[in-house]
């Protein structure tokens, strides 16, 4: 054996395997070393070597050695090609690592916010409208709050079916709403309260404990951030306020009884 050469112990040090491994490689044929000493001790070549991070190589893609047998004894690729398989295989690894990693932010933010949805599933339900970074907003205003907390654990439980359920119940309400903006009902009426009244007990059934003086700061929201204004206004012209009021007006009436 011409060149440089290295004992079984020299190779698992480089390689970072362990001797065992070694021998197993030379039994099945897979990495049999170049040479032996007089007295029968393993020595490898650098072409060993070579080999050896061939078959290191696919191990880490999860090939079995079979196979790795077969792929490294096939004469018919060069060298040339084995590169271009090896930066293919490593590419689509890198792909499926890198879809992982976001399939577990996803499901960390997902806990963590107390929402079991994929970001698709989102849209598909709450609309083109929405914005992810609003539940992270959410967080950094209420974030501190029972009622926050209290959102936190029942929606954590929630699936898709829940969602769409809960999305299908506003959005009827959202259309009642606007029903009664557009026929007249002034915001301290009757019918109007009874729908303020409504939209106060669909947060408490399926978010927290919505009393009187939160939803009245949800109103403000109506009418002092844009983003709520404008939602409401896209549902019909003047809805945001009329819906701002008839809340106040319900509190306050409610309160007092």
């Amino acid at each position: 054996m011409t060149g440089e050469d290295y004992s079984v112990g020299a190779v698992a040090k480089i390689a970072k395997v362990t001797v065992r491994t070694l021998h197993h490689y030379d039994e099945i044929g897979l990495l049999s070393p170049a040479g032996r000493t007089r007295t029968g001790y393993r020595r490898y070549a650098d072409s060993d070597l070579d080999r050896l991070q061939q078959i290191l190589f696919y191990r880490e893609l999860g090939f079995p050695l079979d196979e790795i047998a077969a792929i490294l004894d096939d004469h018919s690729v060069g060298p040339s090609e084995h590169l271009r398989r090896q930066h293919r295989l490593l590419t689509d690894r890198i792909r499926h690592l890198q879809d992982l990693a976001t399939a577990v932010e996803h499901a960390m933010e997902a806990r963590r916010m107390g929402i079991q949805l994929t970001p698709e599933e989102k849209f598909e339900i709450f609309g083109e409208g929405y914005r992810e970074d609003w539940e992270q907003e959410a967080e950094q205003r209420w974030g501190d709050t029972a009622a926050w907390a209290e959102s936190q654990r029942r929606t954590g439980g929630y699936a898709k079916a829940d969602w769409q359920r809960i999305q299908a119940e506003m959005t009827g309400l959202n259309t009642r709403l606007a029903e009664a903006l557009t026929a007249g009902e002034p915001a301290d009426g009757t019918v109007a309260g009874g729908l303020a009244e409504e939209h106060r007990q669909h947060i408490c059934r399926n978010f927290y404990d919505c009393t009187y003086t939160i939803h009245r700061g949800l109103a403000s929201l109506y009418v002092s951030d844009q983003r709520w204004t404008d939602t409401y206004e896209t549902i019909a012209p003047g809805l945001a306020r009329w819906l701002h009021d008839a809340i106040v007006a319900n509190a306050d009436r409610r309160e007092a009884e």
